[in-house]
Parts: structure tokens; sequence; C-alpha cells
């Protein structure tokens, strides 16, 4: 017990002398973090802050938390894809503690996400006992420009924060235009669903399925007028059925290939008009696992969907060009077959 704790210190004052702090930054929770003039290696402290650096400078990366599935390798640039697990410190399954932190010796350690009282107590706490600068970043969609630009400027990489952010920016100002058009009665009702039952879901402006509401539609998973109620619930097939929804989004390809001869699903408008949607998920999720810099190719894919007419485009050219601006690959025609084969829906039986 007490050579592992030697070590463990040893670990935390190698990472805590192995720098000098050369410049100040105030992080979206208004922490002034003091870090290196050079950042080599950044610990993710989960999958948003790992998507995060992944794009804007990835070889700064010390691992990803959790290990690219075999299907997802493809998607990603080769260099990347065997970076070692390192784990998470934060989200659901938390896994990451401190010594493997410290076995990675990184020169920062990024939270992309929620900045609620929980992770600043959380980055203070680990930051204090590992001597390593801990940046806390808002990881809501319209935070996105801001983002990427706070993160260039830290790595060192500010013209390709200033690129990917415009990106982002040049996209809300296009949907904010034509939204501007549309009445909200007659945006979609739209029901996400999660898990291979499809009734799990997120909650009306929740981080989970605030893409809904930011392309356009109206989520019918709404707690009501005056509720603080966010994130993920379970909901049941009778509150589905009430909802009613005009169409259905779901990144779970067993549910989506199984609604479609369930009865109890068969009366719901989305089936009987062909709207179910499955949201590519290679390397990351278009819609959300996990809510990041992945959403804003399906922020894109989910307003054409929702109104064709004043926000179509080409989704196969366009994925390309989201591909290899943020992902830093070069997608091949099958990958391209691959990635949105279920995305537009199907007839209706």
């Amino acid at each position: 017990m007490w050579a592992r704790l030697l070590s463990l210190l040893t670990l935390g004052l190698m990472c805590a002398t192995g720098w000098s702090a050369g410049r100040s930054v105030t992080d979206s929770a208004g922490r002034v973090v003091e870090i290196p003039d050079r950042i080599e290696r950044v610990f993710a402290a989960g999958p948003p802050a790992a998507i995060l650096i992944y794009v804007l400078a990835p070889e700064r990366l010390t691992g990803w938390p959790r290990a690219p599935h075999d299907y997802e390798r493809p998607f990603l640039a080769q260099p990347y894809r065997d970076l070692p697990e390192s784990g998470r410190l934060t989200g659901r399954g938390d896994n990451a503690n401190l010594e493997r932190v410290l076995r990675t010796r990184p020169d920062l350690i990024v939270d992309f996400g929620a900045v609620r009282d929980t992770y600043v107590s959380l980055a203070d706490a680990v930051q204090a006992q590992t001597g390593i600068p801990y940046l806390l970043v808002d990881g809501r969609f319209e935070n996105t420009p801001a983002a990427l630009r706070l993160l260039g400027g830290v790595l060192g990489v500010p013209e390709r924060g200033e690129e990917l952010a415009r990106y982002a920016e040049d996209l809300f100002a296009e949907l904010d235009e034509a939204l501007n058009d549309i009445p909200h009665e007659q945006r979609p009702r739209v029901y996400l669903a999660r898990g291979p039952n499809g009734l799990e879901t997120g909650l009306k402006g929740s981080i989970n399925s605030e893409i809904i509401e930011r392309a356009g539609g109206r989520n019918v998973a709404d707690a009501g007028e005056g509720s603080q109620r966010r994130g993920l619930v379970q909901s049941s097939i009778e509150n589905v059925i009430l909802a009613n929804p005009d169409t259905i989004i779901t990144w779970d390809r067993a549910f989506y290939e199984q609604v479609w001869h369930d009865p109890l699903w068969a009366g719901i408008d989305a089936l009987r008009r062909g709207r179910v949607h499955l949201s590519p998920t290679a390397p990351f999720g278009w819609v959300d696992r996990p809510p990041s810099i992945n959403r804003l190719i399906g922020l894109k894919w989910l307003a054409g969907l929702f109104f064709p007419q004043q926000l179509g485009f080409d989704l196969r050219a366009e994925t390309r060009r989201f591909y290899k601006l943020f992902y830093h690959v070069d997608l091949n025609d099958r990958q391209l077959d691959e990635l949105i084969a279920w995305t537009q829906g199907r007839e209706p039986d």
C-alpha cells in the first residue's frame, strides 16, 4: 500500500514540476488557470473533450476515453486510431483514477461540457492533487465557436480554431435566417429515441437533445412550461403514442430495424409517414453520443431533413467536406454509402 502511495506521489511531483507556468487562461467557469507556454500532451476528461482536442490538434491527445470500435476506426485519421484507452474522469462510467491520469504525463487536462458546481469542484480537486492545470470548457451548442477559439488558442493553433469556429458560426447564421420565416406550428414534432426499445429520450433543453430545437424541430419530450427538469429520462410507449411525433430520430440500429414491424409503434405519425431516421455514429454520433463538436454535421443533416425546401443541400458532398475539415479523413464512396444509408428514412410499408 505504502509503495503504491509513494509511486502515486512521485508521479504527481513529476507532473507538477515538469512544466513552468507561462500564461494564465480564464476558462468557461471563470477559473483563472496557469498553463505552460507550450502544451504537448492533453488528457481528455471525457469523450466530448476528446473530440474537441482531436479536431483541433489530434497529435496532442494522450488517449481516447474509450477505445474506438472496429467500425469507427476507418473514420479516424490513421495515426490516431490506435491511441491507448485512457478512461474518463467525468460522465457516465467514469473510470480514470488519478494514478491512471498521471501515468499519461499530460501538460493539461480538458473537460468539455457542463460547467456546473460539481465539475468545478472536480477540476479544482484534481488540479490541486496532481499539479496539472485543468480547464473547463462550456459544451453548450451555442458556445461551440467560443470553445473552438478558446482551446485553439490554448493549444497554439489559433488559425485552426478560427477556421472551425467560422464553420459553426456560418451554420448557425444560415439556420437562424431560414428559421425566422418558419412559424412555430409548421415545425416538425420530433422524438429522440435512444436505446434498443427507443424509450429513453432527452427532455427539451437537455444537452443530449438540444440539437433538435437548434435545427428547428419541436421536441415532444417537454417537461412543461416553467419546469427546470432536463437530461435523459425513461418514457413509455403510451407517452410516445400520446405525443404522436411526426418525426423520430435514433442512432440505435436495433431499434431502427425493429420499429417498422412493431404494432405498438405502427399508429404513430412518424411511422405512417416513413419519417424514422437513423443517425450515423462513426466515428462519433451525429446527434449525440457524445454531445460535442460532432453534432455540427448532425445539425446540418437534421435541418435539411426538417426543412428540405429552405435548408436542403447535397448530403454526400457536405459529409465529405466535414469529415475532411474536422476529422482529418478523406472519405471514399463506400464509406459515404455506409454513413448515410438510412439517414433519409424510408417509404412507409
